[in-house]
């Protein structure tokens, strides 16, 4: 029983969910917003979870393999359609909500809130591609990928919270330098993740002739002189944008340990890793990292 919770949990992508409202959280306290309402939140969870398994829930070539993932939406798939329904009407009910409550508002929304709220369903949609323009779909580009997907949660978790308030509160307020910032360190964060991620798929990427940067330079090569320098980074310019900022000692250590985490890991990469230490260790890195950016902030 335990087992079949923790497989529909990560393999269903509710992990993923869970994660995009936590950094959410983190995000805005970061940038010194108050929470918003508790039904934006499960939108966030609702449309993160409906987004992720539609790739599975659409792919035509997925059979039974030694992959226990598609082999679990295979044994799934009432349930998988199920609780896309769900999901789906869900978001929708929400939306709906929040059209009708915030219509003056939305119609009035001034362009520095909508140009940035654009950017992210943008990346989305590019992401999975256009039915009338295939070639625009940048999952297939295999190099840009991560970025994509690092662009779309970056988006995600630091920008629509921030201008969903100024909404809801009828303020034309921008982002602010910080937020910019912030946006730009969650991209580098979630890209390099995403790169870890491709070493899994590997041999799948390879078959399907899709050059991510592992299939392309190989493993040594992708870890040492791709995720541990964009890491290192990361880390140095957080320290520099800490200190210029005056971040508390208590507030700059505990926004460090998700670095290092990502550095242990990187090199923990070396080795061949079952697909849940990608779902739990590696993709836990969003959970760990909110955690510590929630606590610094409080």
């Amino acid at each position: 029983m335990f087992k079949s919770i923790t497989k529909a949990f990560f393999f269903g992508n509710y992990f993923y969910g869970v994660c995009a409202v936590a950094l959410s959280i983190e995000a805005a306290l970061q940038q010194q917003y108050p929470l918003n309402n508790t039904y934006y939140y499960i939108l966030v969870f609702t449309l993160t979870v409906w987004f992720y398994t539609l790739a599975y829930q659409t792919d035509p070539s997925l059979v039974a393999s030694k992959n226990p993932r598609t082999n679990w939406y295979i044994q799934n798939k009432s349930f998988v359609s199920y609780s896309q329904f769900i999901n789906l009407a869900i978001s929708a009910i929400i939306s709906a909500y929040i059209a009708y409550t915030y219509f003056s508002e939305l119609i009035h929304i001034h362009i520095k809130q909508l140009l940035p709220l654009l950017l992210t369903p943008l990346a989305a949609v590019l992401y999975y591609g256009i039915s009338f323009l295939p070639r625009y779909n940048l999952r297939k580009v295999g190099w840009l990928k991560p970025f994509v997907i690092g662009f779309t949660w970056a988006g995600l978790i630091t920008i629509v919270p921030v201008v969903f308030y100024n909404i809801t509160h009828q303020s034309e307020h921008g982002i602010s330098p910080i937020g910019w910032w912030l946006l730009l360190k969650n991209f580098m964060f979630v890209s390099v993740l995403c790169i870890m991620f491709d070493i899994k798929d590997y041999a799948t990427d390879s078959n399907h002739n899709l050059k991510t940067f592992v299939v392309k330079k190989g493993l040594r090569f992708t870890i040492f002189s791709i995720i541990l320098p964009l890491s290192i980074a990361g880390l140095i310019s957080f320290l520099i944008f800490g200190t210029l900022n005056q971040f508390s000692r208590a507030r700059l250590i505990f926004n460090v340990f998700p670095f290092i985490a990502m550095i242990s890991v990187a090199y923990a990469l070396q080795t061949r890793r079952s697909i849940f230490f990608y779902l739990i260790i590696i993709d836990g890195l969003m959970f760990f990292k909110a955690a510590c950016g929630i606590i610094a902030s409080l």
